[in-house]
């Protein structure tokens, strides 16, 4: 047999693509490229290597026979393995019905993932009063819609709850007890989480500032302990669960500080993923230094997330960011030209724009894929040309002899449509990694 089923219907296919970053390289058999013209033209053939896979489909009937040799079948891409994603922090909270409508409408044509705010000022604004309805309620629309969800963040000293009081050993106890408290909460909906957000520079001026309890909790416990103890605790409430380490810095303080200090007593690492945020408020990384990141935190064998990505439409003046037209189409160039490099990275596993929409945005800034009045600027157009077409598979095959059909595509789910007898028939499966295999797809009555 070729394959399991997975939580979502899908026969799951597996193909060899490999994960060759896990053995020290870059899977394509040589040094490294540093040159931006190397990296960006060399990224299709690594996309090909890494982001796609060949299977023979076994096709049968409602019967249980194989299809007739030569039956058509129409197999068509209807998402992703790669996770491309948005924060959804304003999902029914836009201005007026019509941009919500069109702001739901808009994430869900493009996006399969979708960050959630957990952020504990706000989440919990009464001691014992957390906003789990509301995140009830993203859960299920994300649901409707094939999107897999995330946590962000669980721990993060940012600003403390403005109920919060204690000694430094009693505040981290509740901040412990709020770890396990969420995830255990949403174990059946929420599968990936930022434990721990930014612990790196967790003293920094503003941190001290805001959030002077937790800072302090933090300092007192010392950052190795700390993370540590929030990570053992996120893994005995949910096993299952893929748990990220997530920070701003990606020099080597990141790794020193953090990285290097969240393993267990055997030096096994503690989180499932390294998260990278990608803010670029200031300039443009540019390929080359995307390259590298990715090669730095690639080495320590987890799979990569940028967590947080930003490309602006505008300049800052003293009154304020604005998007313009020119800015809108650099924004469109680099973002193409960034995911480009991500998606052909083998250790990159997701991405995640901040923030979907103008309107809301973070530091005011126009950093959404659509504008403040919800209409798509030419970054939600290039990206969808991108996600949706030229990194999507759709094909018409022949059944071979007993029902076979080889197939290539980029790795996800599919579905199989044929006619038999002038009935529509219908199957899904799902093309994943590692050791290609035969299947079988058994078709249904559409």
């Amino acid at each position: 047999m070729a394959g399991d089923v997975n939580r979502r219907g899908f026969l799951r296919l597996t193909a060899g693509t490999g994960a060759a970053w896990m053995m020290g390289t870059s899977g394509i058999g040589r040094a490294v490229p540093s040159p931006t013209a190397e990296i960006l033209g060399e990224a299709d053939a690594r996309i090909a290597k890494h982001r796609k896979g060949k299977a023979t489909l076994r096709v049968l009937g409602p019967d249980g026979q194989p299809l007739p040799t030569g039956t058509k079948l129409l197999i068509r891409q209807t998402r992703h393995a790669f996770l491309f994603g948005c924060n959804i922090f304003r999902l029914g909270r836009c201005r007026t019905p019509e941009d919500n409508t069109a702001y739901a409408d808009q994430f869900a044509e493009l996006l399969n993932f979708a960050t959630l705010p957990f952020y504990w000022w706000s989440y919990e604004r009464q001691k014992g009063q957390p906003a789990d309805d509301r995140t009830d309620e993203t859960v299920r629309w994300c649901r409707r819609h094939g999107i897999t969800t995330k946590g962000h963040p669980l721990a993060w000293n940012y600003v403390d709850p403005r109920w919060l009081t204690g000694t430094p050993e009693e505040v981290m106890q509740l901040q412990i007890e709020r770890i396990a408290r969420c995830m255990k909460r949403f174990k059946a909906d929420i599968g990936i989480w930022d434990v721990v957000n930014e612990a790196t520079h967790h003293d920094r001026d503003e941190t001290k500032r805001n959030a002077p309890l937790l800072t302090e909790a933090i300092s007192r416990m010392g950052v190795g302990p700390y993370v540590r103890a929030a990570y053992r605790t996120a893994r005995e409430a949910d096993p299952d669960a893929t748990l990220i380490i997530n920070d701003y810095r990606t020099d080597p303080t990141f790794e020193e500080k953090v990285i290097s200090q969240l393993v267990d007593e055997d030096q096994q690492p503690l989180y499932d993923v390294i998260g990278i945020q990608s803010h670029m408020h200031g300039g443009y990384w540019g390929p080359a230094r995307t390259w590298e990141v990715c090669e730095r935190f690639a080495r320590y064998g987890k799979p990569l997330h940028f967590t947080e990505t930003t490309l602006v439409s505008g300049p800052k003046s003293a009154s304020g960011w604005t998007t313009t037209a020119e800015g809108e189409e650099q924004q469109a160039e680099r973002a193409a030209e960034f995911y480009t490099v991500l998606f052909s990275h083998p250790a990159v596993e997701a991405v995640t724009w901040w923030d979907f929409s103008d309107q809301g945005a973070w530091q005011g800034a126009p950093a959404g894929l659509i504008r403040d009045d919800m209409s798509p600027k030419p970054v939600y157009e290039r990206l969808a040309d991108l996600v949706k077409r030229k990194w999507w598979t759709q094909d018409t095959v022949e059944n071979g002899v007993d029902g076979r059909a080889p197939i290539e595509g980029f790795l996800g789910d599919y579905e199989v449509a044929a006619e038999q007898g002038g009935r529509r028939l219908s199957g899904r499966f799902t093309l994943a990694k590692d050791a290609a295999e035969l299947a079988e797809v058994r078709m249904v009555l559409a």
